[in-house]
């Protein structure tokens, strides 16, 4: 039986707030990152840290980590489609915020985002989401560290026996 590839971390990296904390808590538990945005990004000279500029399309990154990720892996975005397209992956998916979106919640959570799309285009709602707040920040650190356990512990436990 071949072991299953190492946890990797991808980073939706255009807009998000987290990169640093990404970067210091992957280094802590040895776990490569792959920080993907639209073009060139500024990520530190680590061997662990791989940069990818994925092209200037339209959602290029998005595809770039959909194409890629694997059950076991972690994606940080706040985009929900590409949540959405990674969760149905098999893979872990945080928001900058900590939020984890799962099977259960992404439906509501995509129909939310379209319904809140087409009340700004018609000037029904006019703001945005909240700023980001060290309150935000502090929730991510948590819900990273708790995912990448959660997943080395399903890792390092035997599968379950079979029941004829």
């Amino acid at each position: 039986m071949t072991e299953p590839a190492p946890t990797r971390i991808y980073v939706d990296a255009d807009a998000c707030p987290v990169k640093d904390e990404i970067y210091k808590v992957a280094e802590r538990h040895g776990l490569p990152v792959s920080v993907v945005a639209g073009a060139f990004i500024r990520v530190p000279a680590h061997p662990l840290i791989e940069r990818i500029a994925a092209g200037s399309g339209m959602d290029a990154a998005d595809d770039w980590i959909a194409e890629r990720v694997q059950p076991g892996d972690i994606v940080v975005t706040a985009d929900v489609p590409l949540a959405s397209r990674c969760v149905k992956a098999g893979a872990e998916v945080l928001a900058p915020n900590g939020k984890p979106f799962s099977e259960a919640s992404i439906g509501m959570t995509l129909a939310v985002r379209n319904l809140m799309t087409d009340l700004r285009s018609s000037g029904e709602v006019t703001g945005g989401p909240r700023a980001f707040s060290p309150r935000d920040r502090s929730t991510f650190l948590a819900a990273l560290d708790t995912t990448i356990r959660r997943i080395a512990r399903r890792r390092a436990s035997p599968p379950a026996q079979q029941q004829n």
